[in-house]
C-alpha cells in the first residue's frame, strides 16, 4: 500500500516520474514532464532503472560488469538531464537503482511521497506502445498506485508544448 502523497503539502513539490531509457519516445516524455513541472512548479524526477545482471563471476569480473551498467546510466540521465534543462530550465532529480523496472518504479513511488505522476511515452512501432507502458496500463492500471500520463510518441516539442 503506497502512502498518501505528500506534494501539496508546505514544504514539498509534486514530481513528475519519468523512466529514462535510450528509446526515442522518452525524450517526449522528459519533455512533456519538463513542461509541465515548471508549469506547475513541480520537479521531473528521472529514473533509470539497471536490470538485474547474471553476476555471479568471479569477483573481479561481476564489479567490472556493475560499474560499466552504471557507467551507462549515468551517461543516459545526464543526456536525459540536459532534455529537462533545455525545455524547463529547470534542475532534475536523478535516481539510479537496479533490480526489475515496474518493480523498482513501485518501490521508489513508495520511498518518495512526493511523486504524484508517472510520464510514459507510447512508443510509435508497429509493435504496440512499448512494454512499459502495456505493463503499467494492463493488468496493475487498477492497482497502480499514482495517476499515469502517457504522451503519444510522435508529438513535437511545440505539440507537447501547447499540452503541457
Amino acid at each position: 500500500m503506497v502512502a498518501i502523497r505528500k506534494s501539496n503539502e508546505e514544504g514539498h513539490h509534486r514530481k513528475f516520474l519519468v523512466v529514462v531509457d535510450d528509446t526515442p519516445e522518452c525524450g517526449r516524455a522528459i519533455v512533456y514532464a519538463s513542461k509541465r513541472a515548471a508549469r506547475t512548479g513541480g520537479i521531473v524526477l528521472l529514473l533509470f532503472v539497471i536490470a538485474p545482471g547474471n553476476f555471479q563471476h568471479w569477483l573481479g569480473v561481476e564489479d567490472i560488469m556493475r560499474q560499466e551498467a552504471r557507467d551507462t546510466a549515468d551517461t543516459i540521465l545526464a543526456k536525459a538531464a540536459e532534455k529537462v534543462r533545455a525545455a524547463a530550465r529547470t534542475e532534475p532529480e536523478l535516481v539510479i537503482r537496479e533490480g526489475h523496472q515496474s518493480d523498482e518504479i513501485i518501490s521508489l513511488i513508495e520511498d518518495d511521497a512526493d511523486i504524484a505522476i508517472l510520464v510514459l511515452a507510447a512508443g510509435t512501432s508497429k509493435e504496440g506502445p512499448g512494454p512499459l507502458v502495456s505493463s503499467i496500463t494492463g493488468k496493475s492500471a487498477g492497482t497502480f498506485p499514482i495517476p499515469t500520463t502517457i504522451v503519444p510518441g510522435n508529438l513535437d516539442d511545440d505539440a507537447l508544448d501547447a499540452l503541457a
